[in-house]
């Protein structure tokens, strides 16, 4: 008589138990990955938007300059009353709700409207609607907070695996590799700035949600570089004698331009500030009108997110350099303090170019398209205090690997300078003005 195996029932409900366990987890990775697909979607689709707001801007420019220009201070009035009355958490750029939403627990069913769909869907249509106006903003930070949005909102219910702070660091994260089509910045976005601890379970989820975004991004958009393929060899020895120079000017700019955004609308915000919350309707006509006198002041060249100007000066074509950085500085400090939605990445870099521009024209046998790459990285580093994710940007979207080591260089001399100005990140500083209080709760 065979003996009896009394263990086996019991590894047969292991057994059975890890297998449920296996599907679950298979079923809600399969589920976290279409919702990255819905997320790539949205992101090329909000791209394409933007782009086509543009068009129409300069289709309308052109056939009457200073109607168009007239129309700017009402896009500014009208964009900013649309998003106080219908969603105030998508005002600014996105990205300080989304730095807010991942380390803050929430309060009640959604803790705010941060990161929903409802604000992401308004997000994407005052951009639209600014753009249209001729601001001059970007659409890389509004895409950030519309794939947080997207991620946290559609897995919500989902019990188990990552966590809510996960899922909107990943969000996030893949809202910028979609925006620039960088999928390696966007990972070292969600460790520089989204995210202030990074364990092991969270870098996994960012890395499968911006692959999964990316890929689809890639899908709808082609192989593309951001400014375009850039040609030729780069000048070694003239970009690293240029990099601190240039490091250490676009630093101190960019910390002059978060110091101001901190100042107009931070939590902490100075007189005009004060004055600004108290009377925010006239103060967005006083903006519209300061960047339409900029706008017929340089010819045009403030409207917009800027990535034209600032592909025309990677390519070498001459430009006017200190005229597109003066111009898109008052303009986007303008834009972005206004009240509506809009971002700051895109017109940053516009801003760099034209002052890597100004250095290549300055007779100091600077190379031209260097000097750009490296005017975009030190000014992009100087506003938002995170020279790795700059300097990662720039090297995927210009596809230059000769300039890693002096834009690297650039960056971190852009870091340390812009602290001079600006002791805290400028998305960290704003980030307290989304951040939950018992009153709000």
């Amino acid at each position: 008589m065979p003996a009896l195996d009394f263990a086996r029932p019991a590894r047969t409900l292991r057994e059975r138990a890890a297998h449920r366990l296996y599907i679950r987890r298979t079923w809600r990775t399969a589920f976290i990955i279409a919702v990255a697909v819905l997320g790539g979607l949205a992101a090329a689709g909000f791209a394409k938007l933007c782009d086509e707001a543009m068009r129409m801007h300069a289709r309308l420019y052109d056939m009457s300059p200073w109607l168009t220009l007239l129309l700017m201070p009402a896009g500014f009035v009208a964009a900013t009353w649309l998003t106080r009355r219908f969603a105030p958490e998508a005002a600014g750029s996105g990205i300080p709700q989304v730095i807010a939403a991942a380390e803050q627990r929430w309060r009640g069913r959604w803790g705010g409207q941060r990161v929903t769909l409802k604000t992401g869907a308004w997000k994407v249509a005052l951009s639209y609607l600014m753009l249209l106006c001729g601001a001059s903003i970007g659409r890389e930070g509004p895409t950030v907070q519309v794939v947080a949005g997207i991620l946290r909102t559609l897995t919500r219910g989902l019990k188990g695996g990552p966590g809510r702070r996960v899922l909107i660091i990943a969000g996030g994260a893949a809202g910028v590799a979609a925006a620039f089509n960088t999928p390696i910045a966007g990972v070292v976005f969600a460790v520089e700035e989204l995210a202030k601890s990074f364990e092991r379970r969270t870098h996994t989820t960012v890395i499968l949600v911006v692959v999964v975004c990316g890929l689809t991004s890639y899908a709808l958009q082609g192989d593309y570089a951001y400014f375009g393929v850039l040609r030729g060899g780069s000048a070694l020895g003239t970009a690293w004698l240029a990099a601190p120079l240039i490091g250490l000017t676009g630093g101190l700019l960019g910390g002059a331009f978060s110091r101001a955004l901190a100042a107009l609308i931070g939590p902490r915000a100075g007189p005009v500030g004060r004055w600004r919350a108290g009377h925010p309707i006239a103060f967005a006509a006083l903006c519209g009108l300061a960047a339409a006198a900029v706008a017929a002041l340089s010819g045009g060249l403030s409207f917009g997110a800027g990535y034209d100007e600032a592909k025309s000066l990677l390519n070498d074509h001459p430009g006017r350099g200190l005229m597109l950085a003066g111009s898109k500085f008052v303009a986007t400090l303008a834009a972005s303090s206004c009240g509506a939605p809009g971002g700051i990445f895109a017109p940053s870099l516009a801003i760099g170019a034209g002052l890597g521009a100004a250095f290549a024209q300055s007779g100091l046998a600077f190379a031209g398209r260097d000097a750009v790459v490296l005017g975009m990285g030190g000014y992009l580093a100087g506003v938002v205090q995170a020279p790795l994710t700059s300097a990662v940007i720039l090297m995927e979207m210009t596809r230059d690997p000769g300039l890693v080591g002096p834009l690297m260089l650039t960056t971190l001399v852009a870091r340390w300078a812009s602290s001079l100005i600006m002791r805290e990140p400028i998305y960290h500083h704003l980030s307290g003005n989304w951040r939950l209080t018992p009153a709000k709760a």
